[in-house]
This record gives structure tokens, C-alpha cells and sequence, in this order.
């Protein structure tokens, strides 16, 4: 039992032990009030039982993640997530050579030439004007 359980049966032990008279509209209401407060307690606990057979759950489904994590990054998913993190960087094949170049789009300027560290051309050369215009229908 909750502590509020606890102290609502006291509640209820206390209104029985007034003997209040159900004619009295007072009295009636305070009988009232309990009675309500008897139900939002046990709705309470069975709440409070669904959060913890949750909380259970997940604890199990980290359990299983992080087996998971295991296996799929050799045992050791720390070291793997510190050799690939998520830095938004792209993979961008030079047109010109074919090299790949790794390239954080919040880095690059496309107003400015950024030029490939192999070839030294143009990554992103401009289109001819006329190229756009003889794109296949799709």
C-alpha cells in the first residue's frame, strides 16, 4: 500500500468513527470527498504498478540494446560511435577524378570554388545554361 492509501483508509476510519449523519448535506459531503479520494488512490496505485512493469520493460529493452550494440560493433560500441561520429559530413565524389572528398555542407560556400585536393578542379562545377533545359522527362 502507498503512503496515500495509508492515509486515506485513515481518512475513512476517522469519518466512520464520527458517525456522520447521511441526512446532513455537510456530512454527506464529507462522505463524499473520501469516497472519491478512495477511488483517486487506487486509481493511484494501479498507475503507479503500470509505471514500474514499464520501467521493468524498458530496463529490459536497454538490456537487450546494448547487446545488440555489442555484437554489432565487435563488444565495444563506445569506441565504434567515437570512430564514426555523427558530424553531418557528406561523402562527394570529384566529377573531374573520382576521388572522394568528405565534406561538411555547413562548411562550404557555394559561392566560392571549392576545389578538389586531388585534381585541384572545380567540385562543383556550373551547369551550361542549356543543361538544365535538356533534362529527360521523367
Amino acid at each position: 500500500m502507498s503512503r496515500l492509501t495509508d492515509k486515506i483508509s485513515y481518512l475513512r476510519g476517522l469519518s466512520e468513527g464520527m458517525k456522520l449523519d447521511p441526512k446532513k448535506d455537510s456530512h454527506r459531503l464529507i462522505q463524499g470527498i473520501i469516497e472519491v479520494l478512495g477511488e483517486v488512490g487506487t486509481s493511484f496505485d494501479a498507475l503507479a504498478e503500470a509505471h514500474g512493469e514499464m520501467n521493468e520493460y524498458l530496463e529490459s529493452m536497454d538490456a537487450s540494446l546494448a547487446d545488440l550494440e555489442a555484437a554489432v560493433y565487435d563488444g565495444d560500441a563506445e569506441e565504434a560511435a567515437e570512430e564514426n561520429p555523427e558530424s553531418g559530413s557528406i561523402q562527394y565524389e570529384c566529377p573531374h577524378c573520382g576521388t572522394v572528398v568528405e565534406i561538411d555542407p555547413e562548411d562550404v560556400d557555394f559561392d566560392e570554388d571549392a576545389l578538389c585536393p586531388a585534381c585541384g578542379k572545380e567540385l562543383f562545377p556550373e551547369l551550361p545554361p542549356d543543361a538544365e533545359a535538356e533534362k529527360p522527362e521523367a
